[in-house]
């Protein structure tokens, strides 16, 4: 980020003032739902106080002074509202993981990544499908954009903001500022606005300043609800900017080099020095909803319209010496250039009913999205000239009808049985069974998808294709067993397994293909916190067995380990926490990545190393700040010259990290 975004950030935030606009409210003018419960499978162990199912009362001191803070800040969900849970939770305070790059992010899944913050990433373990139907396929910058689905919404009884900056030593670096604030006891408005930013590891003499990432993104967002409750509308609009600055990754110098000869960083070859990524996303969301008959029955609308325009560009296209074209597999249309573009838009509607009692829920809807997205290539006049004849363009449109359900039985958050479904007409489904029976719970997944705009057709200057696919059909069986024993000890055991049919990736010449073979993962998992006084123990461990899936690489064993004391620390003058954490992939093949197509794709020349990566953190809570330091991968260099997170990107070197996140109430 550079100083004029900082100081516009800043200033923006000092505009926006810290007077309540609208005072106390009376115990009249609070909002209390009629069926007020906890959504079955959610976790509601925060305590009477993190869960509420009225607006905030107001606190007082002996004055009768309003006194504002995180019991008058309060954050909703509106799936929470559509299915009639009504749950306000206060903003998280705590500090727990704030150290952790996990959860700098929207998405907390373990990721790998091009050795850098923001940059592009792909999930390390298997994740079920979770969209059927009309889709683009372009997914590697997700984590970085604001979810329209899933955003917090604020019932604030003074304006709320917060400040969150991370600063690393290597160029990460991340902003975010957030401002709430009720317009009435019924009405809340907010904005935020946050910058990802890393700099180059690899292709560049000067490692400072030297920008890989440009991240930028903008979430606008409204809650409002009728006096009579009969009426909730939720809405906002998010966008995101981001651009990547291609590398290729590293250039080996001879057919000599071995992977541990690579780790020269800033004097490091890499393919390509004049090419860039730039996605921008514009999406609106709305959801209303209106009270037929109380909780019984509900009425709903849902309307999501998106845009993602994503480009490749590169200036200098590579040679080798003998004059043939390096890197890239084929150029179609020129030898010199090339501006990959594709646009992509979506218009999703849904209407449906819902309603519950004390012991069910049920939800019945249809909705219809139309997706289109156009191709375009640049041509030259000669394949080796700049002048520009012609763009080659393309074209595909497709219009789907969905119809859905859910339904629910449910005592308490002890027991329930789930059965969740959705078809689109004549192809495509998905199916869902559960049950839970107090610790332990079970699923049944059935999926029928079919493949992704980009899986179908792309052109550009480097690849083209048209494929048939046909549809893929996934089976996933999972149970888990979770129980808190004590507030000394948790834990949480998984086990599932998973057939996947027709399997589409993109094979080892980046180019998508249908695999024939069924892929089969075995997979189980281990958390546990065990806490022995002021001293903390935290694992996270993920067997997968890839032996029948030769088309999708994971880790046979993902390792997170955190050992931590919590509490008052250096002479009783702060409460934090200050320990290690361990992170460590068994060896694999990781997936390679293809700027061209934003596409990771299978390969077989790298297999990585055990190698294990070191992180000493201090976490602290200071009022309303919450701040962190931290030494990363603090074992560099010590028995291993680095490591790979993706083929031709090495993983970040030792790194000095700090952040904080600084509320502020009124």
């Amino acid at each position: 980020m550079n100083i004029k975004s900082f100081t516009i950030v800043l200033f923006i935030l000092a505009l926006l003032g810290s007077t309540s606009l609208y005072g106390q409210i009376s115990e009249s003018g609070q909002r209390q739902p009629q069926n007020p419960r906890n959504r079955p499978g959610q976790n509601n162990q925060q305590g009477p106080d993190s869960t509420r199912t009225g607006r905030p009362g107001s606190i007082l001191d002996d004055s009768t002074r309003a006194i504002y803070g995180p019991k008058t800040t309060l954050q909703l969900y509106e799936n929470d509202i559509l299915d009639g849970t009504y749950r306000e939770q206060r903003i998280d305070t705590t500090i727990q993981n704030m150290h952790n790059q996990r959860f700098w992010f929207q998405d907390t899944a373990y990721y790998q990544q091009l050795g850098n913050i923001g940059t592009a990433a792909k999930p390390m373990l298997y994740q079920l499908p979770n969209r059927i139907g009309v889709r683009l396929g372009k997914n590697a910058f997700d984590r970085y954009a604001y979810d329209p689905q899933t955003i917090n919404y604020f019932d604030t009884r003074s304006p709320y903001s917060h400040l969150y900056y991370v600063q690393g030593q290597r160029g990460e670096q991340v902003f975010e500022v957030i401002y709430a604030r009720n317009i009435t006891s019924r009405f809340n408005f907010g904005v935020a606005y946050k910058i990802v930013a890393a700099d180059k590891q690899i292709g560049s003499s000067n490692l400072r300043d030297d920008g890989q990432i440009d991240n930028q993104a903008v979430k606008v967002f409204s809650h409002y609800s009728s006096k009579n409750d009969k009426y909730d509308l939720f809405l906002n609009y998010t966008h995101l900017n981001h651009e990547q600055v291609e590398s290729g990754g590293v250039k080996p110098l001879d057919a000599d080099d071995t992977p541990d000869s690579l780790f020269r960083y800033e004097n490091d070859l890499v393919y390509l020095d004049q090419a860039a990524t730039n996605e921008m996303r514009h999406k609106f969301h709305l959801l209303h909803m209106f009270k037929v008959s109380g909780e019984n029955l509900k009425a709903y609308h849902r309307l999501d319209w998106g845009r993602q325009k994503s480009t490749f560009s590169d200036d200098r296209i590579p040679r080798l010496e003998t004059g043939a074209i390096d890197f890239y597999p084929n150029t179609y249309y020129s030898n010199l250039r090339t501006k990959d573009r594709t646009n992509y838009r979506e218009l999703e509607n849904e209407f449906g009913l819902t309603g519950n009692t004390k012991i069910s829920f049920y939800k019945a809807y249809v909705k219809q999205r139309n997706g289109k997205i156009n191709y375009s290539a640049i041509q030259t006049i000669t394949p080796d000239t700049n002048a520009v004849l012609t763009t080659i363009q393309g074209t595909r449109a497709d219009n789907h009808i969905f119809v859905g359900g859910e339904a629910r039985l449910f005592y308490q958050d002890k027991y329930w049985l789930t059965g969740i479904g959705e078809y689109q007409l004549a192809d495509n489904y998905i199916l869902q069974a559960s049950a839970k029976a107090q610790v332990l719970e079970f699923t049944q997944t059935r999926i029928r998808q079919s493949p992704s705009f980009m899986e179908q057709r792309v052109i550009s200057n480097h690849f083209y294709w048209n494929n048939d696919f046909k549809t893929t059909i996934t089976d996933q069986s999972k149970a888990t067993l979770q129980h808190q024993f004590s507030d000394r000890l948790f834990l949480r055991l998984m086990g599932a397994y998973t057939n996947i049919s027709r399997i589409v990736v993109y094979g080892t010449d980046a180019q998508p293909v249908q695999i024939s073979e069924n892929q089969k993962l075995l997979e189980a998992r281990f958390e546990n916190h065990l806490r022995l006084g002021g001293f903390h123990l935290e694992n996270f461990i993920h067997y997968t067995n890839t032996d029948n899936a030769s088309a999708i690489r994971i880790p046979e064993l993902l390792i997170n380990s955190k050992l931590y004391y919590q509490g008052h620390i250096f002479k009783q003058a702060l409460y934090g926490q200050i320990g290690v954490e361990l992170n460590m992939p068994t060896a694999y093949q990781p997936d390679a990545w293809m700027p061209v197509t934003q596409q990771f794709y299978l390969q077989n020349v790298l297999t990585t190393k055990n190698y294990p990566v070191f992180d000493v953190f201090l976490n602290a809570d200071i009022k309303t700040v919450n701040v962190f330091v931290k030494m990363a991968h603090v074992n560099y260099g010590i028995w291993e010259p680095g490591y790979f997170e993706t083929p031709g990107y090495p993983g970040l070197r030792r790194s000095f990290t700090f952040g904080l996140k600084w509320m502020f109430f009124d």
